[in-house]
């Protein structure tokens, strides 16, 4: 049904199709998530989720993604003028989550769109991992990358935000597969041995799809039987959105984080994001 959605969406009038285009607004009402999510979403209607090409914008989010990744993740890596921005940034989309009441931008992920591989080499991911599993995948793939949310704005609107713009971002631009990578910094004393644990469970991709890391840790921090263990806010909206997890983490010293490579297909999307997108009176 999912898979029919993309192709129902390329045939909207002209007048829904530039309404889509449009920054994205959500709210709790309009996205009608479910009862587990709707804390996440109450105040979702303040934040506004569009791509930019301004130049301001974009270093606004390179001095953002440094101060979150050399601050929080305690990353080394050179940053002349305070600026995060690798070789990759001029080939990417930038999606960004505007505050509407301050103005600033709280969130961010970039796109490579896999037409533009020609441009760059390969994707980011290749660096870290062995993408054998790409062969098999059938249709049009784009990666996300360098993801962050404002400290302040973790509690889950935002990030609901951000991805109900990827989820629409696919179904607009006939993109089968997202995939990239989901961090988490060891400085921040996450039961990492659970969270295999927990993805190996439930979140796992068939083997197919599995990848091979680069640089791996002989033994992941903390102990794997914890029944309560607790999510990172992006990987957990990763997993929400249908996201699989596939295989063990790469370990990136420069970053200082351990990063989990996801793969989301549009088929797996919720159904409730496709069925807003497909409303002409909801569109905004």
């Amino acid at each position: 049904m999912l898979a029919q959605a993309a192709g129902k969406i390329k045939a909207l009038s002209p007048h829904l199709r530039g309404a889509l285009a449009k920054p994205f607004t959500a709210t709790a009402d309009i996205l009608r998530f479910p009862r587990d999510m709707a804390a996440d979403v109450e105040s979702a209607g303040r934040f506004s989720a569009y791509f930019t090409r301004s130049r301001r914008e974009i270093i606004k989010v390179q001095r953002l993604r440094y101060r979150i990744f050399s601050q929080e993740y305690g990353a080394s890596f050179s940053a002349p003028f305070g600026l995060d921005r690798d070789r990759f940034d001029k080939h990417c989309l930038h999606l960004v989550v505007r505050d509407n009441q301050s103005g600033e931008i709280v969130g961010y992920t970039r796109v490579l769109p896999g037409e533009r591989l020609h441009r760059t080499g390969g994707f980011y991911s290749s660096g870290e991992f062995d993408l054998s599993m790409l062969r098999h995948l059938d249709g049009r793939v784009a990666e996300i990358g360098r993801t962050c949310i404002h400290p302040a704005h973790r509690s889950g609107a935002v990030i609901t935000v951000l991805w109900a713009r990827l989820a629409q971002y696919m179904l607009e631009n006939d993109v089968r597969y997202l995939l990239g990578c989901a961090s988490i910094a060891l400085s921040e004393g996450y039961n990492v041995a659970a969270i295999q644990q927990r993805i190996n469970q439930r979140h796992l991709s068939e083997p197919a799809m599995r990848v091979q890391p680069h640089l791996r840790l002989e033994r992941l921090p903390g102990q794997a039987a914890d029944d309560n263990v607790k999510m990172p806010p992006l990987l957990k909206a990763y997993l929400r959105m249908g996201a699989r997890v596939c295989g063990e983490p790469c370990w990136d010293p420069d970053f200082n984080c351990l990063d989990f490579f996801v793969l989301m297909a549009v088929d797996d999307l919720p159904a409730r994001y496709v069925q807003h997108f497909l409303q002409p009176a909801q569109a905004v």
